[in-house]
């Protein structure tokens, strides 16, 4: 059996039972773990019991429209979602986007196809460690990240950060430990609205640790690995709120 999944595990949300046994066939060929759901109430059991790191989603199932089953697991959870649809209407894709999709495949689709969207999206996601709206505690309350006030809190005083200095800080402390190079930085925290080069990062890290770390030069919090990146130590972690 090949590898490739390295048994991360892939929900498919679909009630045609041909689609469901091709495609656990094939990705599980691959390495990965497949777990079904014929319709909304099955899948949200298994989601809420396993560690799910793709979900494929049909957007017509007996119980409830894709859209809102996408929309329902955005409320607790940045997993990835490709959906999977015979609608081609732009107004359809548009929709889905807005609730939280990573990805259409229109039926029906070649499982080639299947496999390098997965792959694709995967490679573009972010391990969120945290559902959203949560809060970072360490060091007895010394450092207090609030992801949904979008604000920093240390030694009890409000650090300002700037918008694309707080999605940074973001997208490092929502994966401890977690190495990010600097271009994939700039994918996940800044995106398209970037315009420069992935030094740029070095001076956003900078600023960072400057309002945030007692001493800058030798932080505690946001470490540099030599030759790769960057990474959040979560050593000192003491609650999510």
């Amino acid at each position: 059996m090949a590898e490739d999944g390295g048994g991360r595990k892939i929900l498919v949300v679909d009630d045609e039972n041909k689609i469901i046994e091709v495609v656990e066939s094939f990705l599980e060929s691959r390495g990965y773990k497949v777990l079904s759901a014929p319709n909304a109430a099955r899948a949200f059991e298994i989601f809420d019991c396993e560690r799910i790191d793709l979900v494929l989603l049909d957007l017509m199932l007996p119980d409830m429209p894709g859209e809102d089953i996408c929309a329902a697991i955005r409320k607790k959870s940045h997993v990835p979602i490709i959906m999977l649809t015979a609608r081609v209407e732009e107004e359809n894709m548009l929709r889905g986007f807005s609730v939280g999709a990573d990805d259409y495949i229109t039926k029906p689709f070649s499982l080639k196809t299947l496999l390098a969207r997965v792959e694709a999206v995967l490679r573009r996601s972010v391990e969120y460690t945290l559902p959203p709206g949560k809060k970072l505690v360490y060091g007895d309350g010394d450092l207090v990240i609030d992801f949904e006030g979008r604000s920093v809190v240390k030694g009890g005083l409000a650090v300002s950060l700037t918008p694309n200095e707080f999605k940074i800080l973001e997208v490092l402390a929502k994966s401890p430990n977690k190495v990010f190079t600097r271009d994939q930085l700039i994918d996940y925290a800044l995106g398209d609205e970037f315009d420069g080069f992935p030094r740029a990062i070095d001076s956003h890290i900078k600023n960072i640790r400057q309002k945030m770390e007692d001493s800058p030069k030798n932080p505690a919090y946001i470490l540099t690995i030599h030759g790769v990146g960057y990474r959040f130590a979560a050593a000192e972690q003491n609650e999510a709120l």
